[in-house]
């Protein structure tokens, strides 16, 4: 063990995080299973699910992240974690009644959704407090690629259970694992760093200064614009993948979770492959090619069941999971690094609040699409619109940089205001 992986605090949050993203991708199967196997809904049901757990970034968003630069990370991560495991827990509960509904499956994946919101925020800037500068790329490529892992064995966990006991004992795993992180943050004890921040004035004001500051910065504006498109397009097709796979395709559902672990296979080599792209070829041409490279992935999603059975699906998705990990990792690391401490939360849920909030959007649009011309031709038509995405960062500011910039200065952010 290496580096920050010998940091035994760092270990504490590297472990929670890694068995909650475990139960959050068993989630991933059992919860769209649930809706169509046991409340017999079809693909927009399965979208609304989707729309439901990513629209708290729209309605919450910016002045959660303003609130969030606010106050000490450590609490917000907690108080989310015990909040996810009640409102998980309520659904096998309620399954086991006799008593759930449509209508509490939606408030279940909107409620967590909101703690999300807050938990993303929070560990966001909870890096950085902890750590320094130089080790926060190793720190994301640990925890992406952590969470590539779990996006292997929480589908194929999630599809067994369904098999073997039922899908709804799924959601049990998800909300123990929320209970895990929980104890995995409550045991660090390194205190964060205080930062400094300027007089506090209304919570509007300071989510207007976070939004200057990112409109006067072309780097991260050209992220963002392709993070929104990017993601509108994704959730598009990666929304129908479980519908897709049973109704089109003719996969068992215990197959189904393995088929959906394929996008974790290329993930884990991806997040650890990133600092060395970095070093090889620049950060800025990595991060391009590797965003570029996950949109024409997905061209080969709509072909499975076509032509060589599943493969087309497995070979799609492994080599899109890779990409967008890869370029994920240095984006993370490059956003933490640039924007000042102080700023971060804030500057971070403006560029999500346009990143995520085409998600919801995104979820639905392929659900009608579904529903009026079928799930592989909104699968294909959302892939293609992935693929061109591209476009917006091979035109952009970062199409002649080998490397990223460098941190903003204090000087410079004294004249963004």
């Amino acid at each position: 063990m290496t580096g920050i992986a010998r940091d035994p605090d760092f270990r504490r949050f590297w472990g929670g995080l890694t068995v909650s993203k475990l139960g959050s991708s068993v989630a991933t199967v059992v919860t769209p299973l649930i809706a169509v196997q046991v409340l017999h809904g079809g693909a927009l049901t399965v979208s609304l699910l989707t729309a439901a757990a990513w629209l708290p970034w729209l309605l919450i968003g910016l002045p959660a992240g303003a609130w969030v630069d606010r106050v000490a990370k450590r609490p917000v991560l907690l108080a989310c974690d015990a909040t996810s495991a009640l409102l998980v827990a309520s659904v096998p509960v309620a399954a086991w009644l006799g008593r759930l509904t449509l209508v509490h499956l939606l408030a279940v994946a909107l409620l967590t959704g909101v703690a999300a919101v807050f938990f993303d925020v929070a560990q966001t800037g909870y890096l950085p407090a902890m750590f320094d500068t130089d080790q926060l790329v190793q720190a994301n490529a640990l925890t992406h690629g952590s969470n590539s892992a779990t996006q292997i064995a929480g589908p194929a966990l999630g599809g067994a259970l369904a098999a073997a006991t039922g899908v709804v004992t799924g959601l049990v795993i998800d909300a123990a694992s929320f209970a895990v992180s929980f104890l995995g943050v409550a045991l660090i004890r390194r205190p964060e760093r205080r930062v400094t921040h300027a007089p506090r004035k209304h919570l509007g004001h300071e989510i207007r200064a976070g939004i200057r500051w990112l409109l006067h910065e072309p780097y991260l504006r050209n992220l963002m614009l392709h993070g929104a498109a990017a993601n509108l397009a994704l959730t598009g097709y990666t929304a129908l993948s479980v519908v897709f796979l049973v109704r089109d395709v003719g996969v068992d559902t215990g197959v189904v979770g393995l088929l959906l672990s394929s996008a974790g296979l290329g993930g884990v080599a991806a997040a650890g492959a990133a600092p060395f792209l970095t070093r090889r070829f620049g950060a800025a041409r990595a991060m391009v090619t590797c965003k570029v490279g996950a949109g024409l992935s997905a061209l080969l999603i709509p072909f499975a069941g076509l032509w060589l059975g599943v493969v087309p699906f497995i070979a799609g998705t492994g080599l899109g999971a890779a990409f967008v990990v890869a370029g994920n990792v240095i984006v993370g690391g490059f956003r933490q690094a640039y924007v000042p401490a102080e700023l971060l939360g804030r500057v971070l849920t403006a560029m999500q609040f346009v990143n995520f909030g085409t998600i919801p959007v995104g979820a639905v649009l392929g659900g009608a699409l579904a529903t009026t011309y079928g799930t592989r031709t909104a699968i294909g038509v959302m892939t293609v619109t992935h693929a061109l995405t591209g476009l917006i960062l091979l035109l952009g500011p970062f199409r002649t940089r080998r490397d990223l910039p460098a941190p903003v200065s204090g000087t410079a952010l004294s004249t963004v205001r």
